[in-house]
């Protein structure tokens, strides 16, 4: 049956343009076109086989022929039949529906977690610091840096445009305790909880030889290359909290990089020239997580600028990223101020030549605060404070298996009205991780992973621990 159709469908495409055409004419097209089905996999060889024999045969007597109009409206029909079939993509997991792909990917990890704090004390008090400090070490089954995540990209031609429409899921394998941070706040381990979902993209894209216009929720621009290029990206680097785990660790951020983020924003994102590609868009304002009650009226900003090119052997990647964003504070106060800016800038390299990789980045911003986007960002009237930081990181594979090594730490300034004396505030975080993998298959790498953190207060207080992290990562 499956012959039949396909051979009649196919010389139905054809009738339109052959119905005053020559037998001969007509046999020949009609042979072309199988054995194009056959290249495309369409047609078994069986199939091409049997339906080129059938083609072949002698004809039989010519029935009474229906009128042209008649004939044209079966060939659309059975052209129209064709755009249905169903194909797999040539790349990936997906398929090919009519106009339009659909391909799918994601990702699953799971980590055993052993976090060793600090023990508790005089001077071990650091508000906003990473590494961890408790009477006992903690265990923990958990995601590491990325939650498990599925994509789905369905993206067409229309009207000469590249259309696309992409959603992210990110559920993690730990159950949620839904609070201000959504499925990111501290987790909740008890029986009859369930994991939680991050819904982090649903975005539109348009594009074509201008560009690419992004319309939705996804990453943002600054720092995101940053935690892109992160070793600790398919690992776990510091825990940031083991006996109740979120949906994912610390890794490197708030070590020498402020987090991303995914949010809405309409972003233009231009075509290379040269190995150049800038990115500028409006972002949705974002509230202080720790400054006095803001009310937040225009929009934030933020751009990025990449370089990429070969020499040789040797691959460079360049970039630097910025953002800005006005707050305005209610009620500041004596000495407090009505309005600031936040704003930072970053900048950074990767060079690969042969099995090594290495990777540099930098920031600097005002307003910003550290670890996550306008957290500690000002003191208790509302006056910003400053922010730096950096990371170092090499990645040598050789076969299956890469070692990994890198530092980073990240800095918080106190604004000339903050004491000294006694002060808790962090003043610098740091860590250290060094990381194993092994490619198991094309889909599953295993790891294992080290990590030393440290943070120290402007009051002179510090505290520091370690952690160890081993599980595997899958992706498609």
């Amino acid at each position: 049956m499956k012959s039949h159709y396909l051979l009649h469908a196919a010389a139905a495409a054809l009738a339109l343009g052959a119905l005053s055409a020559p037998a001969h004419a007509q046999a020949t097209a009609t042979q072309q076109l199988l054995q194009r089905l056959h290249e495309k996999g369409i047609l078994t060889d069986e199939e091409y086989a049997q339906i080129m024999a059938e083609t072949n045969a002698p004809a039989p007597t010519p029935e009474p022929q229906a009128s042209t109009q008649e004939a044209k409206q079966e060939a659309v029909a059975a052209a129209i039949d064709m755009n249905r079939i169903v194909r797999m993509t040539e790349k990936g997991i997906g398929l090919e529906v009519g106009p339009a792909t659909i391909k799918f990917s994601g990702s699953i990890n799971a980590y055993y977690v052993n976090d060793n704090p600090d023990s508790p004390g005089p001077g071990k008090t650091v508000a906003g610091g990473i590494a961890s400090v408790a009477t006992d070490s903690s265990n923990a089954v958990r995601n590491g840096l990325l939650p498990g995540f599925l994509l789905i990209d369905v993206t067409t031609k229309q009207a000469g445009l590249d259309i696309g429409a992409h959603f992210g899921m990110y559920p993690g394998i730990n159950s949620a305790n839904y609070g201000a941070l959504g499925a990111n706040n501290g987790g909740q381990p008890t029986a009859l909880a369930t994991a939680g979902l991050d819904f982090r993209q649903v975005y539109m894209t348009i594009g074509g030889k201008f560009g690419t216009l992004k319309l939705g929720r996804d990453i943002g621009l600054f720092g995101s290359e940053a935690i892109l290029n992160d070793i600790t990206l398919l690992g776990a680097g510091p825990p940031g909290g083991n006996v109740a785990p979120a949906n994912t660790t610390l890794g490197r951020i708030g070590s020498g990089y402020i987090y991303t983020d995914f949010q809405p924003q309409i972003t233009y994102t231009t075509p290379s020239f040269g190995g150049f590609q800038a990115s500028a868009g409006v972002f949705q304002p974002l509230k202080s997580l720790t400054a006095p009650a803001q009310t937040n009226t225009a929009p934030g900003f933020q751009g990025k600028l990449t370089f990429d090119r070969k020499f040789g052997d040797v691959g460079l990647r360049l970039w630097t990223s910025a953002t800005t964003q006005r707050h305005t504070t209610i009620g500041a106060g004596t000495g407090g101020l009505v309005s600031y800016t936040g704003r930072g800038i970053d900048a950074g390299a990767k060079v690969t030549a042969g099995p090594i990789t290495a990777v540099a980045n930098w920031y600097t911003a005002k307003g910003l605060g550290t670890t996550v986007l306008n957290l500690l960002d000002t003191d208790a009237l509302g006056r910003p404070r400053g922010s730096d930081g950096f990371y170092l990181q090499a990645l040598a594979t050789f076969g299956k298996v890469s070692f990994g090594g890198s530092y980073g730490e990240s800095n918080l300034d106190r604004t000339a009205f903050e004491i000294a004396a006694g002060n808790t505030l962090v003043a610098k975080n740091s860590s250290y991780v060094g990381q194993v993998r092994y490619g198991l298959t094309d889909w599953v790498t295993l790891l294992a992973e080290y990590s030393k953190a440290k943070s120290e207060a402007h009051g002179g207080n510090a505290a520091d621990s370690d952690s160890i992290a081993v599980g595997a990562i899958l992706f498609f």
